[in-house]
């Protein structure tokens, strides 16, 4: 962070993605936290005045609660940058990277870490024929919070008509059958793993409803399996040159041991909602909710 010490923090959050509800979820969460240690807090919904905005508070720490594009793609950071306010989680490059799945499984790949197959293709070509042999799924290849996921099952009459907010390219990927498992990193330590238990796909109503799905931390896996998730989560975050907080996802089919644990991807700014799994493994790591913030807060830096 800056030489002087923060006491004013601007919590970005809203902005005009898919995930702009739980964004502002985590960032009214996040708010309320660091005022409870003693932070002035100015919430700020992300429009296309942010710029202005952010020059009228002058905040000396920019806490960066946006999720998915504009915010977690390395637009906003490179604004950060620009106006030389030490932002929260990660950088231009790592946050870009990141987000594009395609790019980061590429990076993932480099370091030896265990991905399946995708590809990407046009919305046309996945609407017209099978692209993979069923089981495989399709998404956005730049979007997070299971926003947009279909999957075609091996019964499947025919491929996906997909919803008209998909965009022209989507990724097609390999199904990976299986349990949820994550792993958050708070800067160069891997804090535990998280079971994630629904009663079907772990979508964007299982993550963010009440009730849509049990968290059991730490996982009750074999010793092997949590640190394999432990070591490849911290290589994920480094090689994507993450910073701050990042969480990653996984799916492990427990019938091939430590060969069915397979690499989804790397969150660079997690959830912060009362239901997120980030905040749940800070806490069960020892850093309460407004302690969880506060730290992301003090690690805060420009040039990240």
């Amino acid at each position: 962070m800056s030489s002087r010490a923060a006491h004013k923090v601007a919590v970005l959050m809203g902005g005009p993605s898919a995930e702009r509800e739980v964004s502002l979820s985590s960032g009214r969460e996040c708010a309320a936290a660091l005022r409870a240690t003693g932070f002035e807090v100015v919430e700020v919904d992300a429009g296309p005045d942010l710029s202005a905005r952010l020059s009228e508070i002058s905040p000396d720490v920019v806490f960066n609660a946006l999720h998915g594009r504009w915010g977690e793609d390395g637009c906003v950071q490179g604004l950060l940058e620009w106006l030389r306010i030490p932002y929260t989680h990660s950088g231009v490059l790592a946050s870009a990277l990141a987000m594009d799945k395609e790019k980061s499984k590429a990076a993932y790949r480099t370091e030896g870490l265990p991905v399946v197959h995708s590809q990407l293709a046009c919305r046309a070509e996945v609407e017209g024929r099978h692209v993979l042999q069923p089981p495989y799924v399709v998404k956005p290849n730049n979007e997070g919070s299971s926003v947009g996921i279909y999957i075609v099952h091996e019964a499947a009459n025919g491929p996906p008509k997909l919803d008209d907010t998909m965009p022209d390219v989507v990724m097609v990927e390999e199904y990976v059958a299986g349990r949820e498992l994550t792993t958050t990193v708070m800067g160069d330590r891997a804090l535990g793993v998280t079971d994630i238990i629904t009663d079907g796909w772990y979508d964007y109503e299982a993550k963010y409803a009440d009730g849509g799905s049990r968290h059991e931390i730490p996982a009750d896996v074999p010793a092997e399996i949590t640190e394999a998730c432990l070591d490849y989560a911290l290589r994920a975050h480094r090689v994507l040159g993450c910073r701050g907080v990042s969480r990653t996802d996984f799916r492990w089919d427990e019938a091939r041991g430590r060969d069915g644990l397979i690499l989804l991807e790397t969150n660079t700014q997690p959830g912060m909602t009362p239901t997120s799994l980030a905040p749940e493994q800070g806490a069960h790591a020892g850093y309460d909710f407004p302690a969880f913030c506060r730290w992301m807060v003090e690690d805060a830096s420009c040039d990240r």
